[in-house]
């Protein structure tokens, strides 16, 4: 067999993933990593302390997941009210002087939510961050050859600048690292200029350009000849209705990344993200308002809670037991493409969340039905928000762009038909408030669709 067609990237650790052999490796790993955190990183001690507990009184999974609580935005709002703003009291806090020092590159999130979630790289990890995120790139298909243009943020963007570490040792590749500071306009022409053929950015900057390319290349998106997107930093990929969009716009495979360590296969229907790095970060679910533990069990559904099994060489799980406010739905049968990780796909946010008669709605939801409506509409909307979420008052507000080619007596009907697949999929039935196309904003990085009508 060529070296170019072995299943997995790394074909001793990988076969592994999501075994009983595998959680021997992990709770060996996790009693050091509870004492590393402990001992080192006074944030993780902190909470420990506060909690009762000490390393020694640690003596199993389910040990861990009720004795240590959690940690996300509050915690880290609380902390950086603690130290004033004091990034460098911050960083101590959470990483602890050891690694501190050590510190090689400093990224963040995007900070949507006002708080942005420092994203760091450590000397100690460069090689082994390689090796996880190769895995995923390997199952992708991106081989020797191929020229990747990154199209995430560079400045400060946690999936930006640091795919130059991440592809150190991949064999054979090129980066051309684009950014969507860019602009679409540019991005357009560098990625025909350098005949990239994987891109990697956000889901609503690949729509976005779909949008663009005849203004700018006089042809459509497909002309690229791109044969791989790896999208992430947002939902929009795990959708099937904006899946399936893209791969017919652009004539390429999609594949959806992030919200962990894990990326989607090359299953024709969607299977969820493979979780990649059973090895490197343990992955839990919880209950968001129980805070108690969620049994990894098929179909499960829970906030994601990570924690570093190697904390010397972390990445951006640094702390224990720490959740991006994600929601995800695991699968833990195995995948009908043959490979092995369980799978978990992104339900929404927690922070984002709204309750409309008790019923939970997550924007990626809504989302996936307006795109089904794609010519008709242009797949832009906004939920609009009238008083402070999560609860909303009925009905449920969008503004929704009409397609180029609609008219205006076209629009009862075509609303009709959103709100009866929206109250079939979504359980709400939406007033809608009809834009002309290309009205709203669009985004080379993360879309923001709630628009917020209510004093802060």
């Amino acid at each position: 067999m060529a070296e170019t067609e072995r299943k997995y990237w790394d074909m001793e650790m990988e076969p592994l993933l999501n075994t009983p052999e595998m959680r021997e490796i992990q709770w060996e790993k996790l009693q050091k990593a509870i004492r590393y955190c402990y001992d080192k990183v006074p944030f993780d001690r902190q909470r420990m302390d506060k909690a009762g507990v000490k390393p020694e009184d640690i003596k199993s999974l389910d040990d861990f997941a009720r004795a240590v609580p959690y940690a996300g935005q509050a915690e880290f709002r609380e902390l950086i009210g603690e130290v004033g703003m004091d990034m460098d009291k911050m960083f101590e806090a959470l990483f602890g002087e050891e690694r501190l020092s050590d510190l090689y590159l400093l990224t963040t999130t995007s900070g949507t939510t006002g708080v942005p979630t420092p994203y760091p790289f450590f000397r100690k990890g460069v090689e082994r961050h390689s090796d996880i995120l190769s895995r995923g790139s390997w199952r992708m298909g991106i081989r020797p050859g191929d020229r990747i243009g990154v199209c995430f943020g560079l400045s400060m963007h946690a999936a930006g600048t640091p795919n130059i570490l991440w592809y150190l040792d991949y064999p054979g590749v090129t980066l051309v690292p684009i950014g969507a500071e860019a602009g679409t306009e540019r991005i357009l022409q560098l990625l025909k200029l350098f005949k990239v053929n994987v891109f990697t950015g956000t889901p609503s900057l690949a729509l976005h350009l779909i949008e663009r390319a005849p203004e700018v290349l006089g042809e459509s998106v497909k002309s690229l000849g791109l044969k791989i997107l790896a999208l992430g930093a947002e939902p929009g990929a795990g959708i099937p209705e904006v899946r399936e969009r893209l791969e017919s716009e652009y004539g390429a495979k999609v594949f959806d990344l992030g919200a962990g360590i894990g990326g989607s296969c090359d299953h024709p229907v969607y299977q969820g993200m493979h979780w990649l790095a059973d090895d490197f970060a343990y992955y839990e679910l919880v209950d968001p308002e129980t805070k108690e533990p969620v049994p990894m069990e098929h179909g499960a559904t829970g906030l994601a809670v990570m924690s570093p099994l190697e904390p010397e060489k972390a990445l951006f799980i640094c702390n224990l037991r720490i959740t991006l406010n994600d929601i995800h739905q695991v699968f833990t049968d195995p995948c009908p493409c043959g490979r092995s990780g369980f799978r978990y796909k992104i339900v929404g946010r927690a922070d984002d969340m709204l309750k409309v008669k008790g019923v939970p709605v997550y924007p990626a939801a809504i989302e996936g039905v307006i795109h089904a409506f794609v010519p008709r509409v242009t797949g832009a909307f906004r939920i609009v928000l009238k008083e402070r979420p999560p609860r909303v008052v009925p009905p449920l507000e969008l503004k929704v762009e009409r397609g180029h080619d609609v008219n205006e007596s076209d629009l009862p009907a075509l609303e009709s038909e959103i709100q009866e697949k929206m109250h079939k999929d979504v359980k709400v039935r939406p007033a809608i408030t009809w834009l002309e196309p290309d009205t709203l904003e669009r985004a080379t990085k993360k879309t923001q669709l709630l628009e917020k009508a209510y004093e802060e």
